[in-house]
């Protein structure tokens, strides 16, 4: 007797829609979690600046803002919060090293997902010399067992013209060395804790661009963040597209071996559009770690247009056609190909987005130019049976 099929006609639960994509969205928002970063520093030092060069978030203008106590505001979205500390005057009844301490005591009161992971000390690259309260907070925010990084602001990089290198001013690594190895006036050393010194600029000498030492910064805060919050800050920058990408890639492995599981009984062709939410779900996923909330900047007829497109039918069809061996249903071994090429090509498409190559509004106009082909599952299914295989790096 042969064996049964299974049938042709799925669930209606089972069909693809947009909420699969939105679900894993969800699924990706709490699993990611927040990173927390404290940012220090007077008014006019470019902490503004420098969080939305590294973040992409300009929270001075559009960030949820909760005002907690004169001095301090707590700006964050799903994935980023950051504590604003203004500048502490001089002469005032309260030292700034106490009110620091008031303000850091108000935060361990806060709930988990709000507590500092990393501070930035934002200072101007032309300051020289930290003064008195400067090395007191930083000595403060230290004992609060807190990883301080001092952030040079500012700095007017200068072009080599023979290497075509950049490199700060000579009074800028001047300033840098005393930072690194501090002494007083009369010689003696300095106790100033601090993890790391980065000079940055959010702009080029013509005020355009990128700027300078942004890199530098986000790998070292990523490797002075706790290891629970490491993957949160891998997912809030917007520096780093590697970081982005080696997480991505978890998750279509994950992605493509529940697919895999899903066809562990072989499906007829037509059945394939079962697999359809386990790719949408993934694509949502991948869609909150490059930091695009497509589910929000696409319209909800764009998104079911998506979900049927990626049905898998035809190109399961056209596969099983074309691959030797393979018969007319899905297997694990297929499902597991059409699900990474797919995932592969979101991540492509994702950091085309990223980069401002293509606007959220355009991306169903060019999706066929990254979804899968024949030719793309055919080369995860070939990976996938050759010994030893393992996701791409």
């Amino acid at each position: 007797m042969p064996k049964p099929t299974r049938s042709r006609n799925p669930k209606d639960s089972d069909l693809p829609d947009d909420r699969h994509f939105h679900e894993g969205t969800a699924a990706a928002t709490a699993r990611y979690g927040r990173f927390n970063l404290a940012v220090v520093g007077n008014t006019g030092v470019g902490k503004s600046s420098l969080v939305n060069a590294v973040f992409r978030r300009d929270f001075a203008k559009v960030g949820k803002g909760m005002p907690v106590t004169k001095g301090i505001d707590y700006y964050h979205d799903d994935s980023l919060g950051i504590w604003d500390f203004e500048g502490f005057e001089i002469g005032t009844s309260e030292s700034p090293k106490a009110t620091l301490r008031r303000h850091l005591e108000a935060i361990k009161g806060r709930p988990k997902d709000q507590q500092i992971d990393v501070v930035w000390y934002c200072v101007l690259q032309n300051a020289d010399r930290l003064t008195g309260p400067d090395i007191q907070m930083i000595q403060e925010l230290d004992a609060a067992e807190l990883p301080v990084i001092l952030v040079m602001t500012k700095v007017p990089w200068q072009k080599n013209p023979v290497t075509g290198k950049y490199r700060a001013p000579e009074s800028t690594e001047i300033f840098k060395q005393w930072l690194e190895a501090p002494v007083d006036p009369n010689g003696e050393p300095i106790d100033l804790p601090l993890q790391h010194v980065a000079l940055t600029s959010t702009q080029n000498s013509k005020g355009k661009g990128a700027g300078h030492g942004l890199g530098d910064l986000v790998e070292k805060t990523l490797e002075l963040a706790p290891n629970s919050s490491r993957d949160s800050f891998r997912v809030a920058q917007q520096i780093n597209l590697p970081w982005k990408r080696e997480i991505a890639r978890r998750q279509i492995a994950a992605a493509s071996a529940a697919a895999g599981a899903a066809a562990a009984t072989p499906l007829p062709v037509a059945d394939a559009v079962t697999l359809a939410p386990i790719q949408l779900a993934m694509m949502g996923k991948i869609s909150h770690i490059y930091g695009l909330e497509l589910a929000s900047m696409m319209s909800s007829s764009a998104l079911a247009q998506l979900a049927a497109q990626l049905s898998g039918q035809a190109l399961a069809r056209s596969f099983v056609k074309l691959a030797p061996g393979i018969g007319s249903v899905v297997n694990a071994t297929v499902a597991t190909a059409i699900t990474a090429a797919i995932g592969e090509g979101w991540v492509r498409l994702c950091e085309t987005v990223h980069t401002g190559k293509v606007r959220p509004d355009e991306i169903t106009d060019v999706l066929d130019q990254f979804g899968p082909t024949v030719v793309s599952v055919a080369k995860e299914w070939l990976r996938s049976k050759s010994p030893g295989a393992t996701s791409q790096p």
